[in-house]
């Protein structure tokens, strides 16, 4: 949960709602299944209940709480009015008293399921609050603006990442051209393990150790080397890391980054003229999220994709880009803000300040893939901040 969901503050949600067009938003658990709801309302994961709960917070008035009367405190660190109810049909009719006079409400919910990091809420609860007459949209705008908000002191804790993360790149680059100078060998664990034991020992965590790929291994966009199976990093071989990792410390934010190296003192034709399309991608991403905010004109996740899409199509690389080009970077790496995406989904998300992602175009053949990651941050003045370095070349490890 990020620090500014630790306080609940009704009067800063009802305007989001009204600002939404919503006449309320509806948010709904059963056993911690939702936990975008818990998070909003300020319930750990881990003392989800395990009975049904509503919380109703209307544009404008005063929230309604419907509790069961096993768990009849469950929502009392919050405002409102609470309604207990023990059999199925008490719960429907709370519901229907709750929401009577109502006629369009947010729900975690995507039409179609468009966009599953949205879609929290069963369907047929959904088909529930539609019975009483209700239409239901969907929550991910109001969602994000309270989950994924980077709070100012986050914002710090993600450059103070970056910086780490960054070096983190340097030694690892050291590591393979000392390997190489002197002779030793090296395998892609070898420089994984490096990576994380550099984490630990300069306050970082992450959930998964990066992705260390050489050669056609680079060539798979989620690629993991392992123990027994990983490849040898020799010379004149494609190198790409994809490393991510935050502060260990509350609140912490992620730095998430991939760059790209030759293991030789010249970077060959092949591997530059495939680069400088993805970071042509890259850059058109960027530059549609400076144009936009500079113009103080609404971006929806989607557009971004198609902005750095368009020019990898437009080089003859579009079949080899098979993912989206960015998402959403919290206390997750994936966070649960708006992604850059029109593949997977048409991410209609509005692109929130206070909110970070990243830009990472890729192409993948069958002998080497390249991609090039940056973390882009909005501040509350909607400029714009990208992190990670921008990477203008594939880097000679041995130049």
């Amino acid at each position: 949960m990020n620090e500014s969901n630790t306080t609940f503050e009704l009067e800063k949600i009802q305007q989001a709602i009204e600002e939404f067009g919503f006449d309320g938003w509806l948010l709904y658990d059963f056993r911690g299944l939702n936990v975008l709801a818990l998070r909003v309302l300020g319930i750990a994961e881990q003392e989800a209940q395990s009975r049904r709960f509503f919380y109703y917070i209307p544009a404008k008035g005063t929230p309604q709480k419907l509790v069961h009367r096993i768990e009849s405190r469950a929502l009392d660190h919050l405002p409102g009015e609470k309604i207990v109810y023990l059999t199925w049909q008490q719960l429907h009719a709370g519901l229907d008293t709750i929401l009577k006079q109502q006629k369009t409400v947010a729900m975690e919910y995507s039409p179609n399921n468009a966009n599953p990091y949205v879609s929290r809420v069963d369907g047929g609860t959904v088909e529930l609050i539609r019975g009483l007459g209700l239409e239901i949209g969907s929550s991910g705008n109001l969602i994000q603006h309270f989950e994924a908000r980077w709070t100012p002191q986050q914002w710090d804790l993600h450059l103070q990442a970056d910086q780490i993360n960054r070096a983190a790149f340097d030694m690892a680059w050291a590591m393979v051209a000392g390997a190489m100078k002197s002779g030793q060998t090296i395998r892609e664990m070898d420089v994984q393990n490096a990576v994380m034991k550099y984490y630990a020992d300069h306050g970082m965590t992450t959930y998964h150790p990066p992705i260390v790929a050489v050669g056609a291994n680079s060539g798979n966009p989620h690629y993991e080397p392992r123990p027994g199976s990983d490849a040898e990093i020799c010379a004149d071989q494609f190198l790409l890391l994809d490393m991510w990792a935050k502060l260990d410390v509350p609140s912490g934010v992620y730095s998430d980054l991939t760059k790209v190296g030759f293991v030789g003192d010249s970077v060959p034709a092949e591997f530059t003229n495939v680069f400088d399309v993805v970071a042509a991608g890259r850059d058109a991403g960027i530059a549609c999220v400076k144009d936009a905010f500079s113009a103080n004109r609404p971006l929806q996740g989607w557009e971004v994709d198609q902005a750095t899409r368009d020019v990898i199509d437009a080089a003859g690389m579009g079949a080899f880009f098979i993912h989206r080009t960015g998402h959403n970077i919290g206390q997750e790496t994936h966070g649960n803000g708006a992604h850059m995406d029109n593949l997977e989904t048409k991410e209609e998300r509005l692109v929130m300040p206070m909110t970070c992602f990243s830009i990472e175009p890729g192409v993948y053949q069958k002998s080497f893939g390249i991609r090039s990651e940056v973390n882009v941050f909005i501040d509350a003045d909607s400029q714009v901040h990208v992190t990670g370095g921008v990477q203008t070349e594939v880097l000679a490890i041995l130049g």
